[in-house]
C-alpha cells in the first residue's frame, strides 16, 4: 500500500513552477508541442475560456471519460458519456481545502497550468494571503490521481471536498460513526441517506474501517494516507462530503471512474490485494462459533461456562467451538486463569472438548498497570513508548482499565509475548483465540523503523499465526490486513430492532471496502444492553445463517439480562427456530465454501449489494436490507417486528424458497407474509451455484 513519505520534498521538485508563471494573472497556456497528436487512446488536454478539460478515450474494457477543471474558481468535474459523476462543490466550501492558523481555507483561481508526460500540473491562489496550492493530475484509463499540497502556508489538515448528489448515492467508509449511534446502532445505507460524522477515522481506530469510498455513479475515491483522517459525508444534511487529512503531507487521492460499482470495488482490490486464503476453515463456515461474552458479560465462571455448553448441546445447538470471552484472567495481562472462578481450567477445556466444542479464550496485547506483568514488560522495554516522552512506556484508558501495549515492533517483546501465549494453550487444551483491542493507539510511539500504520500488519502476521475460529480479528487500513483473510467481526451491537438492522448494512459496509468473510456481532447484540426479545433474537439467527458465518453469544435456552441480572429462559420454539437457522447455514456450507474459493481467485465479496450484481436495476441502490449471498441466493430476512415486508426481485428468473413456487424478476413483491418462522429466500434459477443452492434451500 502506497503511503506518503513524511518529508515532502520529491513532491514538491515534481510540481515546483518557476515564480514569475505562478504568479501570473491568467492561467498560461502549455507550451507549444504539449498538445502534440497523442497516440491512439492515450489522454488528451483541450483549453476553453474558464476551463481545460482532460479527455480519457474508452477502451476496450473501459468507459473513458473527462474531467474538466474550472480555472476562474479550481473546481473539479468528472464526466462519462456526458454526464457528470462526481464533482467538487460550488460556493465557498472550495474544492482542495486546508486549514491554517486554527481557520479553514481553499484554492481559488488557477495561476498557471502545464500538460507534460501524460500529466497536468496545476498553480492555485487561495484564500489564504500569499499560499498557494500545487496540484498534479496524473490521468489512466480507469482513474487519475490527485496529488497536492500548500506552499507559503503552515497547513494542520488538508481536505477535499465533493458534491454528494453529484455522484449519486455514496458507499464504503466501513464502521461508521453517526450522530443516531452508528456503528453499535446505526448504520446508513446509503451513507448519504443518513449522517455521518467521523473524527479519528485512522489505521489505529477500534473500528473497520478503510479510505474508500465508492457511488451508484460507478465513481470512487481512495485517499493515500498514514495519517489519520477526519470524514463527514453530510453532515448536518449539508449534501457534502468532507474527506479531510490531520496532516500537512502532500494529499494523494485516486479517484476512479468505471462503468458500475462492481468495477470500482475490483479496481480498488488491485491496489490493495485480494485474500491470499480463508483464515477459516470449512468446518468454521458451517458450524456458528459460540462466545460467552454476551451471555454472561464478565459475570462468568468455569461453573457457568460449562452449564451453558451443556445445555447448548443437550437442545441440539451445534457449533465448531466454544470460547471463554473477557474475564478470565487474575488480572489483564497475566495470562493465568483466576484462581477463584476457574479453579480447575484444564477439567473444564476437558469436558468442552467432550461436549464438541473446541476450546478458544479471548486474549489481548494490553497488560494493565496492576498485573504482575506490567512491570516486567515496563522494565525489558517491552511496551510501546509514550508519544510525548519517548523515556517513560505508553499508557492507555480502556473498557477494563489503564494499560501498556506490548510493542509488536520489538522482536524481543513479540518473541516474549507469544511464549507465554503458547505455555497457556499447550497447559490447558486451547485450540484457538480471540485477539481483541487494538495493536497500537496514536497516544504511543512506534518501535524505531516502523509507522503507526505498520502496526496493522504487525498484527495481522502474529494473528495469523493462530487459529481465531471463525470470530476472526480487527485489523484494516494495510495490504496485510486485506491478504491475510481474515474473517471480521463487527463492532459491539445493541440487542434491538435498529442493530440487527445496522448489522445488515455494516456487513454490506465491509465487505465492500475488500474484507469478503465477515460476520455480524454475536447474534443477539452484545453492548450490555437488556437481554434480546424472542422475535429478535430469532430473526438475527434467521438473518445470519444466510451470510458467511454465524457468531453466536446469547443461547435460545436462556440468558441473563445484564440490567438486571435476572434469568431469561427462552421458549421451546425460541430453540427450534435457532435450530433451524444453524440447519440451514450448515446446508448452505457447500456452496458458501464454493464462493470462498471465487473471492480467493477474484477478490469479490460474498455477501454484497444487489446493485453489484444488477447494476442496471436503479432501484438497488437504496435497498439496505436485502443482499446477495454469492451469484445465486438472495436473502430478504424480516428485519422488523412488522408482519409482512415489501421484496424487490431484480431481472432474471428467481425461486421463492418459502413459497416453493417460481418468479419472474423485475418486480417487487409487496406485504409479503413473514411469520416468525419463515425467512424470505429466493435462488436466481440461472445464476451459477443455482443447483447447489437450490438443494441446500429447499
Amino acid at each position: 500500500m502506497r503511503r506518503p513519505s513524511r518529508g515532502s520534498g520529491v513532491l514538491l521538485a515534481a510540481l515546483a513552477l518557476p515564480a514569475a508563471l505562478a504568479l501570473a494573472a491568467t492561467p498560461k497556456p502549455a507550451r507549444a508541442g504539449d498538445d502534440a497528436a497523442p497516440a491512439p487512446h492515450a489522454p488528451r488536454l483541450t483549453r476553453s475560456a474558464g476551463e481545460l478539460t482532460l479527455t480519457v478515450p474508452a477502451g476496450r474494457t473501459t468507459p473513458g471519460y473527462q474531467l474538466r477543471v474550472t480555472t476562474g474558481q479550481l473546481a473539479l468535474t468528472t464526466r462519462r458519456s456526458g454526464t457528470t459523476v462526481l464533482a467538487t462543490p460550488a460556493g465557498d466550501t472550495g474544492a482542495l481545502r486546508f486549514r491554517t492558523a486554527g481557520a479553514w481555507q481553499h484554492a481559488t483561481r488557477v495561476t498557471h497550468w502545464t500538460w507534460r508526460n501524460g500529466a497536468l500540473t496545476l498553480t492555485a491562489a487561495t484564500t489564504a494571503p500569499g499560499a498557494t496550492v500545487q496540484a498534479r493530475i496524473t490521468p489512466a484509463a480507469d482513474r487519475y490521481q490527485l496529488d497536492w499540497q500548500v506552499e507559503g502556508a503552515a497547513p494542520d489538515r488538508l481536505g477535499l471536498a465533493y458534491d454528494l448528489k453529484s455522484a449519486g448515492h455514496w458507499y464504503g467508509h466501513g464502521e461508521a460513526q453517526t450522530p443516531d449511534g452508528g456503528p453499535g446502532t446505526a448504520q446508513p445505507w446509503p451513507l448519504d441517506s443518513g449522517q455521518v460524522v467521523h473524527p479519528g477515522f485512522g489505521p489505529a481506530s477500534y473500528y473497520m474501517i478503510d479510505p474508500f469510498w465508492y457511488t451508484s455513479a460507478a465513481t470512487g475515491l481512495r485517499v493515500d494516507t498514514g495519517q489519520v483522517m477526519d470524514v463527514a459525508i453530510n453532515q448536518g444534511k449539508d449534501g457534502l462530503g468532507r474527506f479531510d487529512i490531520e496532516s500537512a503531507d502532500a494529499y494523494k487521492a485516486t479517484v476512479f471512474v468505471e462503468s458500475t460499482p462492481l468495477d470500482v470495488y475490483r479496481d480498488y482490490v488491485g491496489v490493495v490485494g485480494k485474500p491470499a486464503k480463508s483464515d477459516a476453515s470449512y468446518r468454521q463456515y458451517a458450524e456458528p462459533v459460540w462466545n460467552s461474552w454476551a451471555q454472561f458479560y464478565t459475570h462468568v465462571d468455569q461453573a457457568k461456562l460449562l452449564d451453558y455448553a451443556q445445555d447448548l448441546h443437550d437442545a441440539g445447538i451445534t457449533g465448531h467451538a466454544l470460547q471463554l470471552d473477557d474475564k478470565w484472567e487474575s488480572d489483564y495481562g497475566n495470562m493465568t486463569f483466576d484462581a477463584k472462578a476457574y479453579p480447575d481450567p484444564k477439567a473444564m477445556s476437558d469436558r468442552i472438548h467432550a461436549l464438541g466444542f473446541d476450546f478458544g479464550l479471548w486474549v489481548t496485547l494490553w497488560i494493565n498497570l496492576d498485573s504482575d506483568q506490567y512491570r516486567y514488560a515496563a522494565d525489558h522495554g517491552y511496551l510501546l513508548r509514550d508519544a510525548a516522552d519517548t523515556a517513560r512506556p505508553c499508557t492507555v484508558t480502556w473498557w477494563n482499565g489503564t494499560a501498556g501495549i506490548v510493542d509488536l515492533g520489538n522482536p524481543d517483546a513479540k518473541a516474549w509475548y507469544e511464549g507465554r501465549l503458547k505455555s497457556l494453550m499447550s497447559a490447558y487444551g486451547v485450540d484457538g483465540l480471540k485477539f481483541d483491542t487494538r495493536f497500537f493507539d496514536e497516544r504511543c510511539a512506534p518501535h524505531a523503523g516502523y509507522r503507526p500504520t505498520d502496526y496493522q500488519r504487525l498484527g495481522a502476521q502474529l494473528a495469523d499465526e493462530y487459529d481465531l475460529q471463525g470470530v476472526g480479528i480487527r485489523v484494516h487500513w494495510d495490504a496485510a490486513a486485506h491478504r491475510a483473510g481474515f474473517v471480521t467481526r463487527q463492532v459491539d451491537k445493541g440487542t434491538g430492532w435498529n442493530s440487527l438492522r445496522a448489522s445488515v448494512t455494516q456487513n454490506l459496509a465491509i465487505s465492500t471496502i475488500g474484507y469478503p468473510f465477515v460476520a455480524t456481532d454475536m447474534i443477539g447484540g452484545s453492548s450490555g444492553q437488556p437481554a434480546p426479545t424472542k422475535d429478535v433474537l430469532v430473526r438475527w439467527a434467521q438473518s445470519a445463517a444466510l451470510m458467511p458465518l454465524m457468531y453466536a453469544s446469547t443461547s435460545p435456552v436462556d440468558t441473563t439480562d445484564p440490567t438486571t441480572g435476572k434469568k431469561v429462559v427462552y421458549d421451546a420454539q425460541t430453540t427450534a427456530l435457532y435450530r433451524e437457522a444453524i440447519a440451514r447455514h450448515a446446508r448452505l456450507a457447500p456452496y458458501l465454501w464454493d464462493q470462498v474459493q471465487h473471492t480467493l481467485k477474484t477478490g469479490d465479496p460474498i455477501m454484497r449489494p444487489l446493485f453489484f450484481d444488477f447494476p442496471h436495476d436503479r432501484a438497488t441502490y437504496t435497498i439496505g436490507d436485502e443482499w446477495m449471498l454469492g451469484p445465486a441466493v438472495l436473502a430478504a430476512p424480516q428485519l422488523t417486528d412488522a408482519p409482512t415486508r415489501s421484496i424487490h426481485l431484480p431481472p432474471g428468473t428467481w425461486y421463492d424458497v418459502a413459497r416453493g413456487r417460481t418468479i419472474k424478476g423485475g418486480t417487487t413483491l409487496k406485504s409479503y407474509a413473514t411469520p416468525l418462522g419463515t425467512t424470505p429466500v429466493f435462488v436466481d434459477l440461472k445464476a451459477p451455484g443455482a443447483d447447489k443452492a437450490l438443494r441446500a434451500l429447499r
